[in-house]
């Protein structure tokens, strides 16, 4: 009984995760408006997700956003850890500490604090698209620099050290050494950072130029207009961010094990 109970509540916890996301991509293969009422079998949703030039731009401008966020915070994080790891103790506590606070702290206090600092104060024009830029990578550089930290305490220090005795510059070590033995933390990051830039909504409101939309400030708003044709796209559009999410964490994972086999 106490295994059927430990394989019950698995279940229904994994029903609480998927169950909604599997139901609205079953709905995106319907003709139905609305959930709850299934009118047969359509791929409309899909044809007009890929043939509206209002998503069409909005999905490209998001994931060219997405991309350029991804980048910068990989960059950011993995040189902060790298130089918080090869810092005194009292330091490392300090950035460790530091690191914490944009990962506690409401997304809404980043993004109007981002929002009074560069368009307030310097008068940055958010049609610069710098406003958004800076603010969600300040929301994802953290999370970079927590997924690289742990390689770097796991890797070989001695090896690092090797190099430089066998004559090897600090910076050559750096790129040969160091990089590839942390590589798949930075991979892991930089995954993160693209999953948390598609999925902000308060710091992008703060900071978006006025005409450009991601795709959650175009969902939220799809969903207080009346054009139900655009909204039952966005069925269509979950369901293929679900499939490719779970098409990447699959491949993550066959990698990781061949990985740790070789």
């Amino acid at each position: 009984m106490r295994r059927v109970l430990q394989h019950g509540w698995i279940w229904l916890v994994l029903a609480f995760l998927y169950l909604p996301i599997l139901i609205l991509a079953f709905y995106s293969f319907t003709s139905s408006t609305m959930i709850g009422s299934v009118r047969g079998f359509s791929l409309q949703n899909y044809v007009t997700l890929f043939t509206q030039e209002e998503l069409i731009n909005m999905m490209v401008g998001t994931v060219v956003l997405a991309i350029s966020v991804a980048v910068l915070s990989t960059l950011l994080g993995t040189m902060g850890a790298i130089g918080a790891f090869y810092s005194r103790r009292g330091v490392r506590g300090f950035l460790e500490f530091a690191n914490e606070i944009p990962i506690v702290n409401a997304d809404v206090v980043t993004g109007f604090s981002v929002c009074i600092l560069l368009i307030v104060v310097f008068h940055i024009d958010k049609a610069t698209f710098i406003p958004l830029l800076v603010g969600q990578t300040a929301l994802c550089t953290p999370f970079v620099y927590l997924s690289v930290m742990p390689r770097l305490k796991q890797m070989d220090g001695a090896l690092y050290e090797a190099a430089l005795d066998l004559g090897c510059t600090p910076g050559k070590a750096l790129f040969k050494i160091i990089i590839p033995q942390i590589m798949p933390g930075i991979l892991s990051g930089f995954m993160t950072a693209i999953t948390l830039s598609l999925d902000d909504y308060f710091i992008t409101t703060y900071t978006k130029p006025a005409t450009f939309d991601t795709i959650s400030t175009y969902v939220v708003n799809a969903t207080r207009g009346s054009q139900t044709e655009i909204k039952t796209a966005l069925w269509a559009l979950s369901a293929i961010i679900f499939l490719l999410v779970i098409v990447s964490v699959v491949i993550m994972n066959v990698r990781r094990s061949d990985d740790e086999k070789r």
